[in-house]
């Protein structure tokens, strides 16, 4: 029987969820939840419903997995644990800072409920955090570093979005060439968050809006801007939709650590990605994991999980003797 999925929320994310689907044979799309006016939605699935999104509770035993879609900023830290009350869910929460924190108010929720959630799904966190940890635990003897870019982050170009007087608005991250040379080099330089990477906003702002007031803000948010090297360049709606729709991003994860009697012996560990668009391979994450969530229920499994807690076996739809004889 296949794995029935609920979205909520249609906008990269959700899209992308719904073109996942597509390509993983064992899973189907349910239904959509939405804060807006359902019959406003329009869909590249025909035949599933939309719904709004205060009604979900209503049509829990229809979905085995509700993915949320929502902003990091102030949407997931309540929409995660109060819809873990009633389905197994999925989130992609990626302010680092605040991870410890969401994870247990989901934790409270899924475990209260009987349910099996899980956070922080995607790239960065998610498969980087994996990589971090592996090299880790191989390399003890080491330095981790990570390198965003050059690319869109939604969750950052969300939050600038959300300022007063911005209409719209991209950021991009951009990793500072010479300390990824340096790190490659085997050197193990000390980089501050300010020397790895700068950050470019590019801005569309209401009629009338004060230009300095958003600069200062953006440039001084906690968590998102302020220990960077920020550009700020305001434009206007066409020059963002002729140069700027695509939302391409990827980055590094690199372990530089000793082996060895004396550590005489240097290894690097590199792992690389390159996206044409950060929201689809985002969502390609959060669907295979959808996967793990609903073996680890069928198990009897409750409570918050995260990459780290998830065997990668529950990650494919192949069975444990097929993976042994074609990938092993």
């Amino acid at each position: 029987m296949a794995i029935r999925i609920g979205i909520l929320g249609y906008g990269n994310l959700g899209r992308g969820i719904e073109a996942a689907i597509r390509q993983n044979p064992d899973m189907e799309l349910a239904a959509f939840f939405t804060r807006r006016d359902p019959a406003a939605v329009k869909t590249a699935t025909e035949g599933v419903p939309v719904y709004s999104a205060d009604s979900a509770k209503d049509h829990k035993d229809e979905i085995d997995v509700l993915m949320l879609c929502g902003g990091s900023a102030t949407d997931l830290p309540v929409q995660t644990p109060e819809y873990a009350k009633y389905f197994n869910v999925i989130d992609s929460f990626d302010t680092h800072a605040k991870i410890p924190e969401h994870f247990a108010n989901v934790d409270k929720a899924a475990k209260e409920s009987g349910h099996v959630a899980m956070i922080s799904v995607g790239w960065d966190p998610g498969l980087f955090s994996l990589n971090r940890m592996m090299a880790g635990a191989i390399l003890p003897d080491g330095k981790d570093y990570t390198f965003w870019g050059k690319g869109v982050s939604q969750g950052h170009s969300d939050a600038i979005r959300r300022i007063e007087g911005v209409k719209n608005g991209k950021q991009y991250t951009i990793p500072v060439e010479s300390a990824l040379e340096a790190v490659r080099s085997g050197s193990n330089p000390e980089l501050t968050t300010r020397q790895k990477h700068t950050r470019e906003c590019f801005v569309v702002a209401e009629e009338g809006a004060d230009k300095a007031k958003i600069e200062a803000e953006i440039k001084n948010m906690p968590n998102y801007f302020a220990d960077y090297d920020t550009t700020v360049h305001f434009i206007s709606e066409e020059e963002l939709a002729r140069d700027h729709s695509g939302i391409p991003h990827g980055g590094f994860v690199i372990r530089s650590g000793k082996t060895g009697l004396n550590g005489e012996n240097n290894h690097i560990i590199e792992y690389s990605l390159k996206l044409d668009s950060n929201p689809e391979f985002t969502s390609s994450v959060l669907v295979a994991y959808a996967r793990a969530i609903c073996r680890l229920a069928k198990e009897g499994q409750t409570g918050c999980k995260t990459v780290f807690d998830i065997a990668p076996a529950y990650l494919s739809p192949l069975s444990g003797e097929e993976l042994r004889k074609s990938l092993l």
